[in-house]
């Protein structure tokens, strides 16, 4: 059964940041101006962060080495709704989820965390404009 590496990324100056870390492993913290750029250059850090330790022979978990993991990215919802500004505007996520648009705008620049409710709603909201896109035939 494959480990679970769960990254979560986040916004922070106009770049999606993440980073994940195990004791006596360290920890590997990356930025990229795109989400799908972020996620390969995390996968590609990490592999040469473990390739490294193992030839200077540090004890690694063979999970790791042999690639036993998964990694699943856990989106903040500064970082969502930057995702989401590819395929859609605020004003429409505004409309759909009932959140003021300044306020959402503050959830994207990560000035204010919105609560659990709230990122329910946000992401609720987009799944509804997604099944939106999916309706047109």
């Amino acid at each position: 059964m494959a480990h679970i590496i769960n990254v979560e990324v986040t916004w922070s100056d106009k770049n999606y940041c993440c980073g994940w870390g195990l004791e006596d492993i360290g920890a590997v913290f990356c930025t990229n101006k795109t989400l799908e750029g972020l996620k390969q250059e995390f996968e590609d850090t990490l592999r040469f962060h473990l390739e490294a330790m193992a030839e200077d022979g540090e004890a690694v978990p063979a999970w790791l080495i042999d690639g036993d993991y998964e990694i699943v990215y856990n989106l903040s919802v500064a970082a969502l709704l930057r995702q989401a500004e590819q395929y859609t505007t605020m004003a429409v996520i505004s409309r759909v989820t009932g959140i003021n648009q300044k306020l959402l705008s503050h959830y994207a620049s990560a000035l204010k965390i919105p609560r659990a409710t709230q990122r329910e709603r946000i992401v609720n909201g987009l799944h509804s404009i997604g099944e939106r896109f999916l309706a047109v035939r």
